[in-house]
C-alpha cells in the first residue's frame, strides 16, 4: 500500500511537448502490477505532438481547464469532467489554447516498455 502527496511528487516535461509536464502519481516504482497513473499538466499555448503507442491504451479524467484533442481524424473539444478513452494504434494529440493550464489523470496500463511512436510536430 502506497500513500503519496502529490505535492511531493516533481513533474517532468514531456519528451517532443511544448509547455507539457507529467507527474507520475502511482507507477511500477510503488509496486503497481496492473496499471499506472499519471497527472498531465499542459500550461497555455501547450501541446502534445501527434502519436500514437502500439501496444497500450489510455483512460483519461479531464480535472481542470478545456482544450483540443485529435483522435484519428476528428478533433473534440474536452473540458473538465470529461472521460477518454483512447484504444491503442489510435493517432492522438492535445492542444492547450486557452490562457489556463489545462490538467488530466491518464491511467495506462502497466507493460514492460511501451511504445510512443511520433508523427510529426503540432
Amino acid at each position: 500500500m502506497v500513500i503519496k502527496r502529490e505535492e511531493e511528487i516533481s513533474s517532468k516535461p514531456i519528451d517532443k511537448a511544448k509547455n507539457t509536464e507529467i507527474k507520475w502519481l502511482i507507477s511500477r516504482k510503488d509496486g503497481a502490477k496492473n496499471f499506472e497513473l499519471r497527472k498531465i499538466i499542459i500550461k497555455p499555448k501547450g501541446t502534445i505532438p501527434k502519436h500514437y503507442h502500439p501496444n497500450i491504451e489510455h483512460e483519461q479524467y479531464v480535472l481542470k481547464g478545456k482544450y483540443k484533442i485529435g483522435l484519428n481524424d476528428k478533433v473534440y473539444e474536452v473540458k473538465e469532467g470529461d472521460s477518454i478513452f483512447i484504444p491503442p494504434k489510435t493517432i492522438h494529440w492535445y492542444l492547450n489554447d486557452s490562457d489556463e493550464d489545462v490538467e488530466f489523470l491518464c491511467i495506462i496500463p502497466k507493460k514492460k516498455g511501451y511504445d510512443t511512436v511520433y508523427l510529426e510536430k503540432l
